[in-house]
Formats: C-alpha cells, structure tokens, sequence
C-alpha cells in the first residue's frame, strides 16, 4: 500500500473524463470528458487550459507528430490539423456504438477502442488504425474496450476489457498481437479495470471504475502498489511532467453523488510516483 496522497490538478466537473496523455513536446497534459464532448488540455508549468469542442463524444485524443490531434469519435477517428481543421481518418458509424479508449503503438499507429452506449456484451471492437488510414479489427467480441498500453521493450501489449475484471497481456507480434493471457484479475469488491499506463519499470498501473484508486502491478502480474482516490469512478492514468514522474489521474462525475463525492470529475495529480515512459505521437 503507498502513503502518497494525490493533489487536485484541475477541479473540474467532467461527466466522464478519460485518457490522459502527456504531450512531451508541448509540455502539457491532454484528456478528454467523452459524454460533454470536449477536449482538455492543461499545463501545470502555469496552470493554462484550452478547451477544443467536438461534434461527437470523444473518447480518446492523442498528439500528431506533425502537430495537432487524432480523435477517437462516437463514429471512427478523425484527425484535427495544427490550425484547427477537421478531416475524417477512418470513418466507422455503427448504430448505438461510439469510440473509448485509444492509445497509439510504438510504430506510430492508433489503436482505438470501440463499445455500445448500452454497453451490450460483446458489441465493441479494438481497431489498429495506420497513419494512412487503413483499419483493421484486431479484437473483435470486446464489450468496453479501455486500456491499452506498451512494454517498454514494445514486445507486450496490455489490455482491459472492463466488464471481464481482468487486465490481459499479449505478445506483439510485427502489426498483430497473439497468445493472449491474464495478467491480473482483480477481486470482488476491487472495482474494474479501466484505463491503464506502463512505467519506465514495466510495471502496469491501472485505473479502477467504481474503486476508487490506482493500483501498480509488477510484469509478473504481482500487486505491489495501491492509491486510493477521492472518487469512486477513476478511468484512467499517464505519467507526466518535468522527468515524467507525476502521475495524473482523471475521474467521473456521472452517476456519483456530488455531495460525499466533491472532487468527482476532476482531474487529479499523484506528485513522484514513479517514472514513466514518454508516449508515441500519431504518425499521420
């Protein structure tokens, strides 16, 4: 268990904040409230935010190596320009289902996940999305596709389906994954496993839907880090800051009770918690 307490980054009211991303060469943290359909970004050097609106809930936004953004909308990804442009990458509309999480690959692609607004058992997707545009479904049968992330080696992929309770591993094998395996599977009464990050250590830190903390387990799968939150709905995590050594953490606001619950939907910040790994920008 750790003693370290978080900090309050940004006191917000995010209906659903979701996948923080630390922009390295901007300096500042990106993430996103899926369901108010916005895109956040904050510098903690001097506290400046912008707000960018989207046309469609928004579940994940990654930085472009050419500047700007990627998108992961209710109907496929699209992609902002440094001037503010809009233009569809890999466009995808089904019926009731919208964009979740999304992480970009150490070769430059995006991985996006994909789930139903009702959350219908085995109705979303994760897809592997090149810089040119080209999709393929790399996992299909998935109910809420959420975390996603890299051993810094690049030869595991880990992976959260939420309601499964588990996080899973995979070998990276070229553009594909095989010989998927439980990594963790967390207990009753734990919460689920949402949105997750790997450190510099390889250790995978994972955000904990109606549990209230983070937890760190170790590449064998052993727990060995626990930090609780002040929030019961926590949905993701990424290391950022000067060194990469801050830890920030975003939460929900929707469906908590914001009079026991204040800080729910802010995005919070746990000060030297490790070291982690600077994050891919999107190729295209």
């Amino acid at each position: 268990m750790s003693g370290q307490r978080p900090e309050v980054a940004v006191r917000a009211q995010a209906a659903l904040g979701e996948g923080p991303t630390w922009d390295d060469r901007r300096q500042r943290l990106i993430w996103v409230d899926i369901l108010s359909a916005r895109v956040h970004t904050y510098d903690p050097a001097d506290g400046r935010r912008t707000v960018l609106a989207t046309e469609q809930h928004v579940g994940a936004a990654k930085p472009r190596a050419g500047g700007g953004l990627v998108v992961n909308l209710r109907d496929g990804v699209g992609c902002y320009a440094p001037d503010g442009r809009f233009s569809w990458l890999h466009r995808e509309a089904v019926p009731g289902r919208r964009g979740n999480d999304a992480a970009v690959a150490p070769d430059g692609a995006l991985w996006a996940g994909t789930m139903r607004y009702d959350e219908r058992t085995d109705g979303g997707s994760l897809v592997r999305v090149a810089p040119d545009g080209s999709a393929v479904t790399v996992l299909d049968r998935v109910t809420v596709s959420n975390g996603t992330g890299w051993s810094p080696d690049g030869r595991l992929m880990y992976y959260a389906d939420t309601p499964t309770g588990r996080i899973d591993v995979f070998d990276v094998d070229g553009a594909d994954i095989v010989g998927r395996r439980t990594l963790a599977e967390l207990e009753p009464g734990a919460g689920l496993p949402d949105g997750l990050t790997v450190d510099a250590d390889g250790c995978v830190w994972v955000a904990l839907w109606e549990g209230g903390a983070v937890r760190r387990y170790t590449p064998r799968g052993a727990l060995d880090r626990t930090v609780r939150m002040p929030a019961s709905r926590v949905t993701s995590c990424a290391f950022g800051g000067a060194g990469l050594t801050d830890l920030y953490v975003t939460t929900a606001r929707t469906g908590t009770d914001p009079g026991t619950e204040p800080l729910a939907g802010s995005l919070l910040v746990l000060p030297d918690a490790g070291r982690g790994l600077a994050q891919p920008f999107f190729a295209g």
